[in-house]
């Protein structure tokens, strides 16, 4: 068990350390012990989801589940509830769900319907309320391409290249268009224009050659920023088709960047070195190099390049006063000159030795000047792992280099950070250290046949032992059909590559799974150059000496919670009201009473996402002059053009063999939506004569949404936001996109049955309750939109009741406002779906089974025996079918495991 494990360590490596009596100084005891405090005040969760596969098509569902674990990687004890959030690549919110957490788990799907999702790279974030407290870098976030197979008339493959800079930058894109069948889409027309919220670049048209090929090229002459920018462009088809397609310009923004490393932090005087050097191109992405490392005389001091991912190493023994650089020569030839950091005359570093399979061997090495100036001084060694300190010694500097072996076992698997401290608490010199025991949980996953015929039912047996004893845990298991979804494992996120790598590290990790998925000299020895590269900053020891916590502005959360405050009409807190929170669709109801400042709150409640929940204060005296103020919940802010290096840039060709498949699966779909949209009956007719704020407002409207639309939305804001024709959606407004393009940022305005409100009103409007919606790209006469100044007009009509239905009394005055009462539709949890997996008892053909996802399973439970087993039926699709468990025992003991099985 980890935690026991650790604890011990520590308490050990504390019983043997001396009492310090140097001036200012802080014992390493009492750095033990904040250290502690800090652990046990602030403790860690981690979130990692696990997905059925890589990438999907518009339309799909994405299967998940959610391990939610503590600092010891055991299922959390503190929240229940888990956040996952997926963005668009203009980082605007799509998808947010609330599920519960049971056991450290949660599961959950996201529906891809075409109300809202396109081709695109979606982001997706999941963390806990208590997560939020924190660095949002250490949330989970993973880039998923999503592509169009409904609507796949042509396919693009792009390449982007740049030359000069400033007012003088000309970029260039050169584009190849397909049909379905792969040939070229031969000298077609081609319109485009350069999108930026910020100012009109550049637009023009042009043929494509015999080859489906065509460039397009700009000069930004005007100098803007292109952060967020894109290219639209439209190719016509013929036949009054067209296609369109976006081209982000993220590739080509970035620049080249070389950073240098020196083990330890700095680069000393006389101090011999390990350097690491990483390399990234344009995407944010490693890049291959080669080089010469010399000083300010010429002289050549090392030959590099790179060995994994833009990453590479040497050694040097730089002197003082000498200056040094690299003369780098790129894999796409390009060249250029770095220059390596400063030199330091003064200093004390930390080295790591990792190549042992047992002990790591630590180094301390003064340059001359430091030596002298604090020989016999002490100095502290600490090492932790996850906020928990793993080892601790106190040295004295009698030499300047002093080395140390320390067993590996001290150390659970993980990144150990190992920090060099002066005997006064600030910290020298750091060093990452990544430390594999191999001590995963032993996985299996067997069939009872080592071949299949399609649609033959399969009988998996799972079992799950540590080292050789059987374990009762919680897992995941995905079968997929490998002929469809061609899968790069380096590049995959794993339950061993994000609870033990990419989770304690800032920044991104290239393809995490590199490190785990063949263990070898090799792939160790990249991983302690990632270690040399990448940053890590839970904590700051400064902050910790100083009793400095970081701010906690949310408590885990333990269900959803209701908070209010119940004033008066003249807005003073009242002391001692009775308050009823009723759930009508549930039969629920509960009380709470205020507080002296009028607060009050509804803890550990249940129910679901777009539930109606009324607030009243009637049962109080004098009720009619009270007002119930409820609090909305704040969630994490978005962050804006931030770089995602895993995005895929052509996602036409990138997933061209998965959307193929996924094409004859939607074929049938796509021909019953057209009939049906035929017989569809008439959109109910349109009148605003009952709002004088439509006063002159057509009743032809450019499109018309009806209420078929808006099945399986569950919040109306963010369904709109994608799905409106001719609307595009920026940072909380909607406009008329062709006036957006053009540079013409003036919002249009929205109604709600006849009633102007702004977009964040939206999330109050209940999508079952919608009747239709009028999108208006021009106000013809001008009247709405010269009063609201506003270009373009969405208008909601909520459902009506029949007419010549008689409204009772009742329902008037539900229709009021009362006084002390809200009504309301919080945030609550997500429902989360079944797989659906066909059960082919009698061999007989009904249609194609094209699924890609064979099986989903996220509830895999092993008994005592350590085992369980499952069972499902092949698809139609013949070939390698690709099985994967994923999971963890209660004493926070990972396991993973991929087994294949041929279907004939």
């Amino acid at each position: 068990m980890i935690y026991r494990y650790v604890v011990t360590l520590i308490f050990l490596a504390a019983s043997f350390l001396p009492a310090m009596a140097q001036k200012d100084s802080i014992s390493l005891n009492s750095v033990i012990e904040k250290t502690g405090k800090l652990s046990s005040a602030r403790p860690v969760e981690k979130v990692y989801l696990h997905f059925d596969k890589p990438y999907y098509a518009v339309d799909d569902t994405i299967w998940f589940k959610a391990y939610v674990t503590d600092n010891y990687r055991q299922p959390t004890p503190l929240s229940k509830i888990v956040y996952v959030e997926i963005m668009n690549s203009r980082d605007s919110l799509v998808d947010n769900l609330k599920l519960p957490i049971a056991n450290g788990m949660a599961y959950g799907n996201i529906a891809l319907n075409e109300l809202k999702y396109r081709q695109d790279n979606y982001h997706i974030r999941a963390y806990t309320r208590w997560m939020s407290n924190f660095d949002a870098g250490y949330f989970f976030t993973k880039s998923i391409p999503v592509g169009n197979a409904i609507d796949r008339e042509t396919s693009s493959h792009v390449t982007y290249s740049k030359t000069g800079s400033g007012k003088n930058e000309r970029i260039s894109l050169r584009v190849v268009y397909k049909d379905p069948d792969g040939n070229p889409q031969a000298n077609k027309r081609v319109t485009w224009e350069v999108v930026s919220t910020l100012d009109d670049i550049a637009k023009g048209k042009s043929n494509t050659d015999a080859n489906g090929a065509m460039t397009i090229s700009f000069v930004n002459s005007k100098g803007t920023d292109l952060t967020g920018a894109s290219i639209v462009a439209f190719i016509d088809l013929g036949n009054k088709k067209t296609a369109g397609r976006t081209f982000s310009l993220k590739p080509v923004l970035g620049k080249t960047d070389v950073q240098f490393f020196p083990e330890g932090g700095e680069l000393l005087a006389g101090v011999r070195s390990k350097v690491a050097v990483k390399a990234v191109g344009a995407t944010g992405t490693g890049m291959g190099f080669t080089g010469t490392v010399t000083d300010n005389a010429g002289t050549v001091l090392a030959n590099i390049s790179s060995q994994h991912a833009g990453m590479g190493l040497f050694v040097v023994t730089p002197e003082a006063d000498k200056t040094y650089k690299a003369d780098i020569t790129f894999a796409n030839g390009t060249k250029e000159t770095v220059d390596l950091p400063k030199v330091q005359a003064n200093g004390l570093s930390i080295g790591v030795n990792n190549t042992d399979a047992d002990n790591l061997s630590i180094k301390l090495s003064a340059s001359p000047a430091f030596f002298q100036a604090n020989k016999g001084k002490f100095f502290y060694i600490i090492a932790q792992s996850v906020n928990t300190i793993c080892f601790a010694a106190q040295t004295a500097l009698k030499e300047q280099v002093y080395s140390a072996t320390i067993p590996k076992n001290k150390f659970p698997t993980g990144v150990v950070q190992f920090t060099l401290m002066s005997s006064s608490g600030v910290p020298i010199s750091e060093r990452l250290v990544f430390v594999q025991h191999n001590d995963q949980l032993t996985m299996g996953l067997n069939s009872d046949k080592p071949s299949y015929g399609v649609r033959q039912k399969v009988k998996l047996t799972v079992t799950a032992k540590n080292k050789t004893a059987p374990v009762e845990g919680h897992f995941s298991v995905s079968v997929i059909d490998e002929s469809k979804v061609l899968v790069d494992e380096d590049n995959e996120t794993t339950i061993l590559s994000s609870l033990l790598l990419t989770s304690d590290l800032k920044g991104y990790v290239e393809k995490p799974n590199y490190y785990f998925s063949k263990i070898n000299d090799k792939t160790e020895a990249d991983l302690d150059l990632l270690m040399l590269t990448q940053g890590y900053r839970r904590f700051s020891y400064a902050d910790v000496v100083a009793n400095r916590y970081p701010q906690v502005a949310f408590l885990p959360e333990q269900g959803i919670e209701l908070t209010g405050t119940l004033r008066s009409l003249n807005g003073m807190p009242l002391k001692g009201g009775n308050v009823r929170l009723l759930i009508p669709d549930k039969y629920f109801s509960a009380s709470a009473v205020s507080d002296p400042e009028g607060r009050f709150k509804f803890s550990n409640l249940v129910f679901p996402d777009s539930a109606k929940v009324v607030i009243s204060a009637k049962n109080n005296y004098n009720a009619k002059n009270m007002m119930v103020m409820m609090e909305g919940q704040t969630y994490p802010a978005i962050p804006k053009n931030q770089p995602y290096p895993d995005e895929v840039v052509n996602i036409d060709s990138t997933l061209n063999t998965y959307l193929k498949n996924s094409k004859k699966q939607f074929n049938s779909m796509h021909v019953l939506k057209e009939v049906i949209v035929r017989g569809e009956k008439q959109a109910p007719k349109i009148d605003h004569s009952a709002y004088p704020s439509l006063t002159g407002l057509s009743n032809m409207p450019d499109h018309l949404m009806t209420s078929d639309r808006f099945k399986g939305c569950s919040n109306m804001f963010l369904c709109l936001q994608s799905s409106i024709p001719g609307v595009t959606y920026d940072n909380n407004y909607f406009y008329v996109t062709r006036d957006y393009n053009a540079g013409k940022k003036v919002p249009m305005q929205l109604f709600v049955t006849g009633m102007p409100v702004d977009a964040n009103y939206l999330n109050s409007v209940l999508p079952t309750d919608v009747e239709s919606v009028e999108v208006f790209l021009r106000d013809d006469l001008g009247l709405v939109s010269s009063q609201y100044q506003a270009n373009g007009i969405i208008v909601i009509n909520s459902k009506k009741k029949p007419t010549g239905t008689k409204i009772s009394l009742a329902e008037l005055q539900d229709l009021l406002p009362q006084p002390g009462v809200v009504n309301m539709t919080p945030k609550g949890y997500n429902f989360t779906r079944e797989f659906y997996s066909p059960k082919y008892d009698v061999p007989k053909p009904v249609g194609l089974d094209l699924r890609s996802t064979i099986y989903w399973n996220p509830r895999v439970v092993t008994d005592k025996t350590g085992a369980t087993s499952l069972e499902f039926y092949n698809a139609d699709g013949k070939g390698s079918y690709r099985a994967v468990i994923e999971g963890l025992d209660k004493d926070g003991n990972l396991g993973r495991f991929i087994y294949r099985y041929k279907v004939q």
